[in-house]
This record gives structure tokens, C-alpha cells and sequence, in this order.
């Protein structure tokens, strides 16, 4: 995990990153959606979640091994950093996707690794939302 000094110091720059990313996209035609955490998609699983190989960013693999474990949770949580304000954008689910922030976005990936540890602990998907909105904001 980024120590708070360094995410401090490295905030502005992925604010940036978040706001050229958002803008981007809403150029290419894609439209924003609305607040709240989602539910769950019926049937949803983890065969769009990048593999290791298909990561520029190895560091991040193990994050991502955790998504795959967990697919009807991360559907069912919205990430916080701006990605699931677009078009085609579902969930956290979706962060670790094709075209998602999640390789490079430590909201997206704080918000997965508190999610696969508060799974693991047993608690339900309620509970692991409340755990999320405390630590990284509402999602509604």
C-alpha cells in the first residue's frame, strides 16, 4: 500500500490523470451515469478481468487475482475515482477490465483489496459497502 506522504505528494497527478481520462472519454461519445452502488449482475463472473499477462503493470497482479475471486462482489461496488461515471462502466468490476483505470488507479485498487479482505473476513456485501464509503467517500 502507498504511504499517505507519498499518495499526498502523488494526488494531484492522478487527479489530473482521473480528469484527462474522464474528459476523454466523454469525448468519444460516452455518457456519464448515475450515483449508487450497483447490484450485482445476474450470472456475472470474473472472464473479463485481466489476466497477468495482459497487465502493464505486473505490481498490480495480485489485485487483481483477488477481483477474480470475487466478481459478484466487486459488481457490486461502485469505485470512487471517476472511472464508473462513464458509459460501460458498471462497478469495480469493470476497473479491472478492458479499458479500466484499475492497473494504474490505487482508489481502484484500495477499493478492491478492502473488498477481498472484508469477504474474507465474512461479512456481507452491505457491510463491505459501508467499509468502502468510510474509507474512500459515498458512492451515492
Amino acid at each position: 500500500m502507498t504511504s499517505r506522504r507519498r499518495f499526498l505528494r502523488d494526488a494531484p497527478l492522478m487527479a489530473l490523470a482521473a480528469i484527462v481520462t474522464v474528459d476523454t472519454r466523454s469525448l468519444l461519445g460516452r455518457t456519464l451515469v448515475g450515483p449508487g452502488h450497483p447490484e450485482p449482475r445476474a450470472g456475472i463472473d470474473a472472464s473479463k478481468v485481466l489476466t497477468s499477462d495482459q497487465l502493464v503493470n505486473p505490481a498490480v497482479a495480485p489485485i487483481f487475482d483477488m477481483v477474480r475471486e470475487i466478481p459478484q462482489i466487486a459488481d457490486g461496488i461502485r469505485c470512487n475515482c471517476g472511472c464508473a461515471e462513464l458509459e460501460g462502466f458498471y462497478s469495480l468490476l469493470s476497473c479491472y477490465e478492458a479499458g479500466g483505470m484499475a492497473q494504474f488507479c490505487e482508489i481502484c485498487q484500495g477499493q478492491a483489496t478492502l473488498a477481498y479482505r472484508r469477504h474474507q473476513e465474512g461479512q456481507t456485501l452491505d457491510r463491505i459497502r459501508n467499509a468502502i464509503d468510510a474509507r474512500f467517500g459515498s458512492a451515492g
